[in-house]
């Protein structure tokens, strides 16, 4: 807990040291005005988008859940989705959001192999969409790509994107390969625990194993009975992006700025394909600065800082704030289930 804890602040932390450094440079007589004429409805209408895109994320787990013969209530699937969004905004590279959406589909009676199967599969849809994006977008935003430290950071995350799709689709492949690997990787470190827990070993690595069977199996399906599902998935993915990359529209149409909106689209590619890099927590800093160099290429300097703000506001600090309010809530939840499961047991009192 005090991990985590540590890890909120310094987020928080950068995230506004970078925003009042990226506002601070960019404030002039000119931002004042454009506050005065602020449309607060787009914005209000920008916050209400990012909500239903909890929503479609939702539907997206819920209908590759559904391939595999997992039915969860919407509603449910909605609640797991919005809690792991706290955790993936304090964690490098969004990793503790996809733990803690596992955690939520095993307490579901998803196996835990078949639960990693469906959240990498969730991440390899995002993948896939963006970088299928990433052509187009260097092609409108061409010019950008003579900053050199923007081409380093741009070259990096393409790197640890394909890394990762590689040793991912060994592992699907070569199943075995994986079981070998994590055998020999427990055996050298099961001396370190001592001998006495080698009945515990071997059954760690046969629970190991059956997970590695079961998200195997759950990848096999989704290409083959479980194609609906996935082409759900597909479907709900596209959507998704769109609702999110329409915030900065909404943003800009607030502040009285009519932007180009493949130009808007095209940017925020570029800058989710920065944010993979896993340098800080929630990639704060990165993202904030990060915006704030790709959108000064259709947005105007003075209003700059305000849109970065706003932006981060929206996408990033609402999710810390839903995200933890809805653990909390699950939390209290749980802790009254457990109350009744324990007073249910107690025998009666005799007279």
């Amino acid at each position: 807990m005090t991990r985590y804890k540590k890890w909120l602040i310094g987020s928080l932390v950068i995230s506004a040291v970078s925003i009042a450094l990226v506002t601070g440079l960019t404030f002039n007589s000119e931002t004042v005005e454009a506050l005065k004429r602020i449309k607060l409805e787009y914005i209000l209408a920008a916050a209400l988008l990012h909500i239903s895109s909890y929503f479609i994320w939702g539907m997206r787990t819920r209908a590759l859940c559904k391939s595999l013969g997992y039915r969860i209530n919407i509603l449910k699937m909605t609640e797991i989705v919005i809690s792991s969004t706290f955790l993936a905004g304090i964690t490098p590279s969004s990793a503790g959001g996809e733990l803690l959406r596992v955690h939520g589909l095993s307490r579901n009676k998803i196996p835990i192999g078949k639960a990693t199967a469906i959240v990498v599969g969730e991440r390899l849809l995002d993948a896939i969409f963006i970088f299928s994006c990433l052509p187009f977008a260097l092609y409108i935003l061409g010019d950008i790509l003579s900053n050199y430290e923007f081409d380093a950071a741009l070259l990096t995350a393409n790197i640890l994107v394909f890394v990762l799709l590689v040793f991912f689709i060994y592992g699907v492949w070569k199943p075995e390969k994986v079981k070998y690997v994590t055998h020999m990787l427990t055996g050298r470190l099961a001396p370190l625990f001592g001998k006495k827990t080698d009945a515990a070993v071997s059954h760690l690595m046969e629970q190991i194993d059956r997970e590695i069977d079961n998200f195997h199996d759950s990848v096999r399906v989704f290409f083959s009975e479980g194609k609906r599902g996935l082409l759900w998935g597909i479907a709900y993915t596209f959507i998704f992006w769109i609702a999110e990359f329409s915030i900065l529209i909404l943003i800009l149409m607030g502040l009285s700025r009519t932007p180009s909106i493949l130009t808007a689209f095209a940017a925020q590619v570029l800058l989710a394909v920065i944010m993979v890099i896993p340098a800080t927590p929630g990639a704060s800093g990165i993202a904030e600065l990060g915006a704030a160099s790709i959108f000064s290429i259709f947005v105007d300097s003075s209003v700059l800082g305000i849109t970065v703000l706003a932006w981060r506001t929206l996408t990033y600090h609402m999710n810390l704030l839903m995200g933890g309010l809805m653990s909390l809530k699950i939390l209290k939840d749980m802790n009254v289930i457990k109350k009744l499961i324990g007073d249910s047991a107690e025998p009666p009192q005799s007279a």
